[in-house]
């Protein structure tokens, strides 16, 4: 049931027009692991155990982040394998969009630092979770679009890198 509730009121997924083709595949692959990890930021923000979305979000971004970067080849060892003159368009594009979550190893510092945009919605759920169903499907709610709302954002972060640095795809 909540599963269908969260796959009703899915934020709607921006289309991309200025995505080139050759990019849009990993756009595809991205948002669908976005899709299935954000489901189950809903699940555990639903459980009424204090603390336990904190760690599951925190969790799941660890290793979401490197794989949506992996799709665009924006992981550090992908980036290191690329010649020098393309890991200087990377770098220059990663500093011109101001991502701090693409060419690094991601840590829980890196994590948390993203998770502050979407701060206030933590705490709202932690203090929604309490009320009997509706303030567990809200929190379900607000955890799903919490983590949603970080993926897409590096997703287009790693988009307009892979732009600015030409970034050819293999995949």
């Amino acid at each position: 049931m909540l599963t269908s509730t969260l796959r009703r009121i899915r934020p709607a997924r921006a289309p991309l027009p200025e995505v080139p083709e050759h990019l849009r595949p990993a756009v595809l692959r991205a948002r669908r692991l976005l899709h299935r990890r954000a489901l189950a930021a809903g699940v555990a923000g639903a459980l009424p155990v204090p603390g336990l979305d904190w760690a599951v979000d925190a969790a799941l971004l660890t290793r979401l982040i490197p794989r949506i970067s992996a799709e665009f080849g924006l992981l550090p060892d992908q980036i290191d394998r690329l010649d020098p003159h393309a890991q200087e368009r990377v770098r220059k594009a990663v500093a011109m969009v101001g991502t701090v979550l693409i060419g690094r190893l991601v840590t829980q510092d890196l994590v948390l630092r993203a998770a502050k945009t979407v701060g206030l919605r933590m705490t709202a759920a932690q203090a929604a979770r309490f009320v009997p169903l509706a303030g567990q499907a809200a929190s379900a709610v607000m955890g799903y679009a919490a983590l949603r709302y970080i993926g897409e954002q590096h997703i287009r972060d790693c988009v307009r890198v892979a732009q600015a640095a030409q970034l050819r795809l293999e995949h």
